[in-house]
C-alpha cells in the first residue's frame, strides 16, 4: 500500500499557479477577515491536520495583534510538525502550540477547546464520506458559542459539497460564504455556529485520515494546476 509523502505534498505551494496556492490565499484572506471582525482580547484557534500551518501562521506572522491568539496546530507527520514549529518560533508566535498527534482523536483537543475558530482545510476529502459527515456533526464539541469553521473539499470526480453543507446546517451552523471557482477543483466554505456547543467527549475517534490507497474519489490530495 502506497503512503503519501505529506511533506513533499507541500511543494505545490511553490507554484504560484497551483490550486493549492490559490486555495491558501483564499483561506488566509478569510482568517484575516475573521480576526478583523473579532476585537476580543483573547481568541482560541484550532487547526485540524494543519500540515506546515502555512494558512494560520502566514496570517499571524504579519499582524501586530497576533499575541491575542492562542492556537493549537494538530499534525501527525513529524516533518510537517517540525516545520510548523520552526515557522511559529521564527515569527515570535509564542501563543502557537504544535501538537504532533492524531487529529482524529478527541484527546488531541483537550486543553485547546472550546475554540473560536476551527480550520478544517484539506481534511474532509481525505476520509470516508460517513466520517466527513460525522466530523461535521461533532464540530460543536470543539466550538465556543458563535465559533467559525473554515473548511475545504475537492471536486475532482464529483461534488460532495451539497451533502457537507447540509450536514453543517443539521449540526447547527449557518453558512457565511461558499466558494466553488470554475477554474479550480476545490470548494471553500465558512460556517458560523448558531446552535449551543456541546461538551468534548473524553475519548473516542472523530475520523480516520485515510492512506491514498484507500482514499475516496474526489479527495483533496490532487490539486491540479490552474489554467492560464
Amino acid at each position: 500500500m502506497t503512503t503519501k509523502d505529506w511533506a513533499a505534498w507541500h511543494e505545490a505551494y511553490e507554484n504560484p499557479a497551483s490550486d493549492l496556492t490559490f486555495r491558501l490565499r483564499e483561506v488566509q484572506a478569510a482568517i484575516s477577515a475573521w480576526l478583523d471582525s473579532r476585537p476580543d482580547p483573547a481568541l482560541r484557534v484550532v487547526s485540524i491536520c494543519a500540515g506546515e500551518g502555512r494558512d494560520l501562521l502566514g496570517v499571524l506572522s504579519t499582524r501586530s495583534d497576533a499575541t491575542r491568539v492562542a492556537a493549537r496546530l494538530i499534525e501527525l507527520d513529524p516533518r510537517n510538525a517540525a516545520v510548523a514549529r520552526t515557522r511559529a518560533a521564527a515569527a515570535g508566535l509564542s501563543g502557537v502550540e504544535v501538537a504532533e498527534t492524531d487529529a482524529g482523536l478527541y484527546t488531541a483537543y483537550k486543553g485547546a477547546v472550546p475554540a473560536d475558530l476551527i480550520i478544517l482545510v484539506g481534511v474532509l476529502g481525505n476520509m470516508t464520506e460517513p466520517d466527513a459527515l460525522a466530523t461535521i456533526a461533532a464540530l460543536p464539541s470543539l466550538c465556543t458559542p458563535g465559533a467559525t469553521v473554515l473548511w475545504t473539499r475537492g471536486r475532482q470526480h464529483h461534488d460532495p459539497t451539497p451533502k457537507l453543507r447540509a450536514a453543517f446546517t443539521a449540526a447547527g451552523f449557518a453558512e457565511q460564504s461558499y466558494l466553488a471557482p470554475q477554474h479550480s477543483v476545490f470548494s471553500f466554505g465558512v460556517h458560523r455556529l448558531e446552535a449551543q456547543p456541546r461538551p468534548l467527549p473524553a475519548e473516542g475517534r472523530m475520523f480516520t485520515f485515510l492512506d491514498p490507497a484507500d482514499r475516496p474519489h474526489g479527495s483533496e490530495e490532487l490539486l491540479r494546476r490552474r489554467p492560464g
